[in-house]
């Protein structure tokens, strides 16, 4: 027997084709309760050629299946109703038989599992989210290449910057016996071990060289994309503007370890504990640490990380941008492919929210821009800072 012809046998909502249902069922008016032929109980369908509840359609289909044979103490003629149904075994299943029920129609274990697969076969096919279009496909194509031609993972790229510059603290030397009852002596300089004042570390310098080298990767990335080249430079410099400084945290993020909370950048690895050195405060270090730790949880693809760089690329918070419609629709058309490839390629549940958590993280994001803004331009050495820098985030 096939599967499909199985189906129909082992038990169906509607009733089979054929003169084998009876007139008065055919008849009956629509929403009219059906009642099951053996013991009255309510039907749930037609199963084995007969309108039968799920008890009497389970319990013919273990008796014909183990070969049970049934004896009836009295005399073959007790009562088969819902309530007293389990009382007399062998009269139940000769009313199964009485009312036309058959036992050729029972499947056999092996394709009652094949006919369950079947059915689950159908119903992922029906919850599977429709693929992604040629569009969409070139897209990630486009936007994955940008990324990996101008992202230096490796950091191997970044060499021309301010290393990190040991302070020296002035404290008296230990004077000499010889030196006792002399002048005071001068305060030399004494430069302490790192790993006795990690805190005398300037490290303004080397943070502006690595914000401008990140920067740079953003300005290359934007550059290989042809919508942005297409647009008036004098859009492209403020779209630059706006996003650089978040695309560079979506990026930062690719090489954030969650379980050290570190940035690994190659020979260079940064902590939280070295923005607060470059004079950032908790209020702006607290919340970056969590942003990081929120992003990297959700195991973003590379074409996410570059999808989602795209999106905040062309977001459109300048009004006097001129091709402001362009901008709004190649930025919907990059959300899109997001959703689109986070529906198709993140398995449920884990991905059922992935798209909802990720633009709460972007709202996280803007917040995070104007307070390092706010902070940046109040810490005292700005001529440490570059001219791409400063032209950033003025």
């Amino acid at each position: 027997m096939s599967v499909s012809s199985a189906s129909d046998a082992e038990g169906s909502p509607w009733p089979p084709p054929g003169p084998q249902v009876p007139r008065g069922e055919e008849e009956s008016e629509p929403g009219e309760e059906k009642v099951c032929a053996v013991c009255g109980d309510r039907a749930s369908g037609y199963h084995f050629h007969v309108m039968t509840c799920e008890g009497c359609k389970g319990f013919f289909r273990r008796s014909i299946i183990k070969g049970v044979h049934f004896a009836c103490p009295f005399s073959r003629s007790c009562p088969v109703t819902k309530a007293k149904r389990r009382q007399c075994q062998a009269c139940r299943l000769q009313k199964c038989f009485d009312v036309g029920m058959r036992k050729d129609m029972i499947m056999s274990e092996e394709a009652l599992q094949q006919r369950r697969a079947l059915r689950w076969r159908r119903r992922l096919a029906r919850e599977q989210p429709a693929g992604l279009t040629a569009e969409q496909e070139e897209l990630i194509a486009l936007l994955t290449t940008a990324h990996q031609r101008n992202f230096d993972s490796s950091f191997s790229q970044f060499t021309d910057y301010w290393p990190a510059v040991r302070l020296c603290l002035l404290s008296p030397r230990p004077q000499s016996p010889s030196e006792s009852g002399g002048p005071a002596a001068r305060p030399q300089p004494d430069c302490l071990d790192e790993d006795v004042l990690p805190d005398v570390f300037s490290m303004l310098p080397h943070f502006a060289d690595l914000s401008t080298f990140m920067i740079q990767q953003v300005i290359s990335f934007a550059k290989e994309i042809p919508a942005f080249r297409s647009l008036p430079i004098n859009d492209q410099i403020s779209l630059l503007k706006g996003s650089a400084l978040d695309i560079y945290q979506v990026q930062f993020n690719t090489v954030f370890n969650a379980e050290t909370n570190a940035w690994e950048c190659g020979q260079h690895c940064y902590t939280i504990e070295d923005g607060a050195l470059v004079g950032f405060q908790q209020i702006y270090l607290e919340p970056l640490l969590k942003f990081h730790i929120s992003l990297k949880k959700l195991q973003l693809h590379e074409a996410e990380y570059a999808l989602l760089q795209a999106v905040l690329l062309f977001s459109r918070d300048d009004a006097n941008l001129i091709q402001r419609d362009f901008i709004d629709q190649y930025q919907e058309k990059a959300a899109l492919t997001l959703k689109s490839y986070i529906d198709h390629c993140h398995p449920k549940p884990e991905g059922r929210f992935l798209y909802a958590k990720l633009l709460l993280l972007l709202t996280e994001l803007q917040t995070l821009k104007v307070e390092y803004t706010r902070q940046i331009l109040h810490i005292e050495d700005l001529s440490s800072m570059t001219p791409l820098l400063t032209e950033i985030i003025s």
